[in-house]
């Protein structure tokens, strides 16, 4: 049926928040040739029972700053409030919901007003019926033609749940079984449930009558807690917490996590904020019997603590309380008879209330066969029950699981999708779902009838699949760590010369591991095939990140990098680069490499790859223990990945652990790292551990063995094989010349006069010191001075010059220049490990200068935090000088 009837056109069941957004998301992704049917009976548009309230008294229960419609901008609906709501609001105010609704309505309407986006076709009917035609749908509606579409996205939500009420309550007029669509009756009232629609109800009832009594009663009398302002950065989950096997298990590790944030943060709130990202994938890996448990069980505590309610909303419930007109009872509803002023009610425990109404808000029915749309969707085939009995049976990417082939566009959001992800009614997950079923159903209506491949984190990839196979194998080699990074991208472009994303990637690496000009031709690649391809948002926005960091200068381009990353944070590659690792110096350092890092905890949860790379930033803060256990299940589901081996190697050199870490990091590099990428770091944290235990001959084996060009080149020659040089140099512990020659001839081209960063600054002019070129060091502080970035004139210049000094035998102007500069070395990037060797070269310059006290105090210091034979030997020395002086004196 190509070409006919409905071919152009998509029909989207449900008009609420998520319905709405979706059809916004569709309009504007298509072109005016398409139309855009969205299939509501109710009067209004975007907002559904959460939003469709007018009392200003119901406020959301997330942040304005948390509520926006647009994944890629967060900031989208505050800035809205700000223009067209309340001037004065800030991020963190609560703002009516009646507001939002605006919101999502005015989104829409604007999206069909731009004449070159799809037609948007507004139908206020009940849809009765969906039936196949071939491979199109013809949608049914009540008292209104039906609609042929190519594509339909359910987003119905769920029905408001009334099992629990005695028959004659049902029948009775004062029965709200709706709060959101029915008046709230005279007089007192029992509210049956005590979620956040109670806590509406009884600020509404209490509003428009301070003297009537509001009666609560559900099985758990447990309301809402409270969210507290300032909010607390969510801790991430424990590790491996996806992978405990029990709801028993699972309950167990998610209580430590609570009582561990609590004692850490004073915050249990944190810790839960922090279980967002895993909510689906805990709730999945549970056994039927465990799901049906939970909600048994467990599901309220979960509700009453994951749901809290704002500041501003308990101050005012506290006071209806104070007033008396909040009563609140614990047990069900008995039985109900009408009676001459309202409604009689015996609860469960015998007591009998009188009210002028009962109202219901034991929240929505999850079960399908409560709505008659699904229930008939359900009998012929189309749909099937979700997990646990819950919504509708999806796929990953919400393609409702049924009779029809996966070529059809058939797509379920929202609180139909709870079977499979539980979470998923609230703001962050459903402008989540709408936009992706909007980009899938897109791609369906432009000839792309299959679903995209994706990348290890579920980004797509516009190419086909034997070659997202061959990027996928690069890039997991990256995130380990392993060599045949960029061979592996050259084979996926050349199975898909017209694959942009890996030319870009190619482009990326190629400039960030200095391999001069061959990244050049990469970029431009990228650029044609992006020309003949229909790329997606992410693939556009990192091309684009790539295109500004390589030609433009390096805070334009590294502010681009990280923008992309706050847009697209699952974007691993992109964060590979802009993390200090093993691998790359980074586009931050210090606290913005925490934050960075620590953000990315919403995004992938206890992720091997991430754990990894946040026990390097624990062991950056000295959390020494978080760190190792850190590290320790990233090795345990992947003994390969190089990140959570260096933040293991750091947390045994800075606690002194030299030993053991050298016997643990040699096995692993004979093992595991015989594939590591920069296999010459892991060398040269070997041979840390050998020079701080004195055993100088092993020194000299790992360098001439694992680190001497040409074992080593390019920057790792200057990183690891350099400064190792010059720490032998300064520590007295290298016999002989030094090799420096070597390693600065192995270095990349134009790195050591004009390196593209402050860390690699740093290490040019450790390698041209352990060369003895003052002329090169001169000429490095030359160029430093003139550079547009301040860390290179105001670190990197007086470095180079004190280095000069210190070869050319001026120590005592070395060391007064090292000291005044030592507190601002943490701007060059790197670790503290790494940094170390600027103040070995410091005591040296000290001892040389004669002031060998203030050099003393120095390796007093240092021994302080760890052990080292090697500092107290030297220390040892300076303090046996004075009183062979004094001898030869005497």
């Amino acid at each position: 049926m190509r070409g006919g009837e409905g071919d152009s056109t998509v029909v989207v069941v449900g008009a609420g928040a998520a319905g709405t957004l979706t059809a916004s998301h569709l309009v504007t992704g298509l072109s005016q040739r398409h139309r855009v049917v969205l299939v509501d009976p109710v009067g209004t548009t975007g907002r559904g029972p959460a939003y469709s309230t007018t009392d200003p008294r119901h406020l959301l229960n997330v942040p304005a700053s948390g509520m926006s419609a647009f994944p890629r901008d967060p900031e989208h609906f505050f800035r809205w409030v700000r223009r067209h709501h309340d001037a004065e609001t800030q991020p963190q105010d609560f703002v009516p919901r009646h507001v939002y609704g605006s919101y999502v309505e005015g989104l829409l309407e604007t999206a069909a007003e731009y004449p070159g986006n799809a037609r948007l076709e507004r139908v206020h009917r009940a849809v009765t019926g969906l039936d196949r035609r071939g491979d199109r749908f013809v949608v049914r509606l009540e008292d209104h033609a039906p609609v042929v579409a190519r594509a339909v996205v359910l987003a119905t939500g769920s029905r408001p749940g009334t099992d629990w009420a005695p028959a004659e309550l049902l029948a009775s007029s004062r029965f709200v079984a709706d709060p959101w669509t029915q008046e709230l009756p005279a007089g007192d009232l029992l509210v049956v449930g005590t979620g956040l629609s109670t806590v509406d109800v009884v600020l509404s009832a209490h509003g428009s009558d301070p003297g009537r009594t509001v009666h609560t009663v559900s099985r758990h009398d447990e309301l809402p807690r409270v969210h507290r302002l300032p909010t607390t950065p969510a801790v991430p989950p424990p590790p491996g917490i996806t992978r405990v096997a029990g709801l028993d298990e699972l309950r167990a590790a998610v209580e430590r996590h609570v009582a561990r944030t609590l004692r850490e943060t004073g915050d249990w709130r944190a810790a839960l904020d922090g279980l967002r990202p895993v909510t689906a994938q805990l709730w999945q890996g549970l056994c039927d019997e465990g799901k049906r448990q939970f909600l048994d069980d467990h599901a309220r505590a979960w509700e009453v603590h994951r749901h809290r309610m704002p500041p501003v909303t308990a101050a005012r419930l506290a006071r209806v309380v104070e007033d008396g007109g909040l009563v609140r009872h614990t047990g069900t509803v008995a039985a109900a008879r009408e009676v001459a002023d309202g409604l009689e009610v015996r609860l469960d425990d015998g007591t009998t209330l009188r009210a002028g109404g009962v109202v219901g808000c034991t929240g929505p029915v999850g079960t399908l066969t409560r709505d008659p749309l699904l229930a008939r969707l359900a009998r012929t085939g189309l749909v099937r029950p979700g997990p646990a009995g819950l919504g509708v049976d999806t796929a990953d990417d919400g393609r409702v699981l049924g009779v029809l082939p996966s070529t059809m566009p058939f797509f379920a959001l929202g609180a139909l999708r709870r079977g499979n992800l539980w979470e998923t009614t609230a703001m962050p997950e459903i402008r989540e779902q709408a936009y992706a079923v909007a980009q899938t159903v897109v791609r369906a209506l432009h000839g792309e009838t299959r679903r995209r491949p994706a990348d290890v984190y579920g980004l797509t990839l516009t190419t086909g699949r034997p070659t997202a196979r061959a990027y996928n194998e690069a890039l997991g080699r990256l995130l380990r760590l392993q060599d045949g990074v960029e061979d592996g991208l050259r084979r996926a472009v050349a199975l898909d010369p017209g694959f942009a994303q890996a030319h870009a990637a190619l482009a990326l690496l190629g400039h960030e591991w200095g391999a001069a000009g061959s990244w050049r031709g990469a970029l431009r690649a990228a650029h044609a095939a992006a020309a003949d391809r229909h790329l997606d948002d992410r693939e556009i926005s990192f091309l684009d990140a790539v295109t500004t960091r390589l030609r433009s200068d390096e805070a334009t381009g590294a502010a681009a990098l990280l923008r992309h990353v706050r847009l697209f944070p699952r974007d691993a590659l992109a964060v590979s680069v802009a993390v200090p690792t093993v691998a790359f110096g980074g586009l931050t350092s210090g606290r913005q490499t925490a934050d960075l890092v620590e953000g990315l905890g919403r995004t992938y949860g206890d992720d091997w790859w991430y754990a990894g790379q946040l026990a390097f930033v624990r062991q950056d803060q000295e959390r020494w223990g978080e760190a190792e256990a850190l590290a320790a299940y990233a090795l345990s589901v992947e003994p390969a990945s190089g990140h959570a081996v260096h933040a293991r190697a750091h947390v045994y050199y800075e606690t002194g652990q030299h030993e053991g870490g050298l016997a643990w990091l040699d096995d692993w590099i004979r093992t595991c790292g015989r594939e590591a990428n920069h296999r010459s770091h892991f060398s040269w944290h070997a041979a840390l551990h050998e020079l701080m235990t004195c055993d100088l001959d092993a020194v000299r084996r790992r360098y001439e063995r694992e680190l001497a060009p040409p074992v080593v080149t390019g920057s790792r020659a200057l990183v690891d094989s350099g400064a190792l040089l010059w720490r032998c140099h300064v520590t007295g512990t290298w016999t002989g010349d030094l090799p420096g020659e070597a390693v600065c001839g192995a270095a990349p081209d134009g790195w050591l006069i004009s390196p593209p960063t402050p860390f690699a600054a740093m290490h040019a002019a450790l390698g041209l010191a352990a060369e003895g070129d003052e002329v090169g060091l001169a000429a490095l502080r030359t160029t430093s001075l003139a550079h547009a970035d301040p860390v290179f004139r105001d670190v990197v210049a007086p470095l180079a010059r004190a280095l000069q000094l210190t070869v050319e035998g001026d120590h005592g102007a070395a060391a007064d220049l090292l000291e005044r500069l030592l507190p601002t070395t943490g701007a060059l990037g790197g670790s503290a490990a790494q940094r170390e060797v600027l103040q070995d070269t410091l005591v040296h310059a000290l001892v040389r200068a004669g002031r060998g006290e203030q050099a003393a105090v120095v390796l007093d210091d240092r021994l302080g935090r760890r052990t080292s034979a090697l500092d107290a030997r030297r220390l040892a020395a300076l303090r046996v000088a004075p009183v062979s002086r004094q001898l030869r004196r005497g």
